[in-house]
């Protein structure tokens, strides 16, 4: 049976597996706990009857007391430890699957991460994944405890009378039914409420991301109206749920505690006829009120129990995605020649190829360029070269092996990749940098932040390379951004470089230290490079024009614009706006 075709119960379980000892511990002790508050309802009945029969005093009823008092203890103390460990478990569970579904996401081809928006993976990764901790540290124990403890109970009360045993529970059903009515469309209903929930964790992102634009541009009180109308929606949406399971719920509340509607009459109508003790009736009375308490109280995990099943189908969607498919094994490499053989790739196969028919090759220790119309391809073929999406038409080679049988780690190590908008962490200038080597000096990290000419502007901030870039980077401007993400780049020394426009936000007077840092860094790499400004790449050993998804063609600067009308006609272009500028 799929996992998916489980039950809820079935499927947390199957999640905290690496925690199944530590959460049966909690379940018995729970049980053990729950069991434990029924003793002073045994003690108070005893008590109660001697009183009747006239055969109490101090001296008999204190050992009915001492045991009552032990029995609410032995309940604190049980459940207690059992809350303790179940908490212990759920922790590590929840650290457990935030950790997979991170690993997994590495796996993962760019296009799946794209496919969902920021808000939606932030809601799985963090919201949803926490909102479990209750149901995991609190459902299996307290739920299956508040299920056996009453199925003892009723046990007992079938050995003192089976008749009134049954009565006791017969409000029981009742109340089920107008529960199941309300709970009939809860699955539907709760799964509406993920997805207008989504919608307003997507609206609040946007908003927040886009708050530049939207001050920039005086769209605050409409881009404020979006978000607003996302919330309200939300809102309402609760609001006519929750009204719409009031009366239901609220019978079934009322209604399954009600055991004495028909304990009592008939207890007495027994008792009257003498087929029941006085003391088993008060027994029973007492007893019977114990029942539903825990069941009422079970009953309130099914909430929490369809919601944690519809949250762990979101987090399946993560662990069950494909993957890429590589091998995990390190393989020996020949040289770092690129070729690209007959190769085609679609974003989404309905909305046709960015790429068709491919075929390429770069060489090592070569300096390339993509270049070409926006749109015509060229970042998706820097993409593939860096291994971010399989392909399933044709073949690309790094070495001589064929890309998939490459590991992912392994392709990683050979390509440092700098694109046009690189994420920074809310981390130090210096760290960032680092990243690019994990054990890199810092006597390292400033030379390359030198090469890479960032390394005058660090030192005119405030605290240096110890200045805290923000989110994203967001202290910095797009040049200072630019200039750190490529050092980090340079820094990581991989044999293959990519820069996708990597110079976009450089200004001229930088961009032409950049350049010639470049030019010695990557000394004897193989260089692939994207940009619009054709002036950057003249020198290149092979330039590559792309245009509408195909290799027009390649060649040197001068042959291109010989053999190329598409080429010639971008370099005029150039040149015009260069002049423009100057002007």
């Amino acid at each position: 049976m799929e996992q998916k075709n489980q039950s809820p119960l079935k499927r947390i379980w199957a999640l905290a597996e690496v925690e199944h000892s530590r959460l049966k511990f909690s379940i018995i002790l729970a049980v053990l706990g729950v069991l434990s508050g029924f003793i002073p309802y045994f003690c108070a009945g005893k008590i109660i009857i001697m009183l009747l029969e006239q055969t109490a005093d101090m001296q008999s009823c204190i050992p009915w007391l001492i045991l009552a008092l032990a029995g609410s203890l032995g309940k604190v103390l049980l459940t207690t430890f059992s809350t303790a460990w179940s908490h212990k478990a759920t922790f590590a569970v929840l650290a457990e699957v935030r950790n997979k579904c991170v690993h997994k996401l590495a796996k993962l081809s760019m296009g799946t991460l794209q496919n969902q928006s920021v808000g939606r993976w932030k809601s799985i990764l963090v919201d949803q994944i926490e909102s479990m901790e209750t149901t995991l540290a609190h459902l299996l124990p307290e739920m299956t405890s508040n299920v056996l403890s009453p199925l003892v109970l009723i046990i007992t009360l079938f050995f003192i009378d089976w008749r009134l045993a049954l009565l006791s529970i017969a409000t029981l059903p009742i109340g089920m039914i107008f529960m199941m009515t309300t709970m009939k469309s809860y699955p539907v209903k709760y799964q509406e409420s993920v997805q207008i929930g989504k919608k307003m964790n997507d609206s609040i992102v946007e908003y927040i991301n886009g708050i530049e634009v939207i001050k920039a541009y005086n769209q605050g009180q409409e881009a404020y109206k979006g978000y607003v109308d996302a919330v309200d929606a939300n809102a309402s949406f609760f609001y006519g749920w929750m009204k719409s399971a009031q009366f239901g719920m609220a019978c079934y509340r009322n209604f399954s505690p009600a055991v004495l509607i028909g304990v009592l009459p008939a207890g007495l109508a027994f008792y009257l006829s003498k087929s029941i003790t006085s003391s088993e009736f008060i027994m029973i009375m007492i007893l019977s009120m114990g029942i539903v308490g825990p069941i009422i109280a079970a009953s309130n995990f099914i909430d929490s129990l369809a919601q944690t099943g519809t949250i762990i189908e979101s987090i399946e969607t993560i662990l069950k995605a494909p993957e890429q498919h590589h091998p995990k094994e390190s393989v020996t490499l020949s040289g770092m020649d690129i070729e690209m053989n007959h190769v085609s790739f679609a974003y989404e196969k309905e909305q046709g190829n960015i790429l068709t028919d491919i075929t390429l090759k770069i060489r090592q220790g070569t300096v390339n360029a993509f270049v070409g119309p926006s749109g015509s391809g060229k970042s998706t073929l820097s993409k593939l070269i860096a291994g971010f999406w399989d392909i399933e038409t044709g073949s690309i080679r790094i070495g001589g092996k064929e890309i998939s049988k490459i590991p992912l780690t392994q392709i990683a190590d050979q390509i440092a990749y700098v694109s046009q908008d690189n994420f920074l962490f809310d981390d130090t200038i210096r760290e960032n940098i680092r990243m690019g080597k994990e054990n890199a000096s810092d006597k390292e990290v400033e030379e390359v932040a030198r090469k890479a000419g960032c390394d005058a502007f660090i030192r005119g901030l405030e605290r240096g390379y110890e200045t805290k870039v923000g989110g994203g980077g967001a202290h910095l401007s797009g040049g200072e951004r630019q200039r750190i993400a490529i050092a980090r780049a340079m820094l990581k020394d991989a044999p293959i470089v990519i820069l996708d426009e990597a110079t976009a936000y450089i200004d001229p007077e930088n961009e032409a230290v950049l350049q010639k840092a470049i030019s010695k860094l990557v000394q004897g790499k193989t260089l692939i490079m994207i940009a619009h400004r054709l002036s950057t790449i003249v020198s290149a050993d092979q330039i590559i024009l792309v245009d509408q998804g195909k290799i027009s063609a390649a060649g040197t600067h001068k042959q291109l614009l010989q053999e190329s009308e598409l080429y010639q006609n971008m370099w005029n272009a150039h040149i015009g706006a260069k002049d423009g500028e100057q002007e």
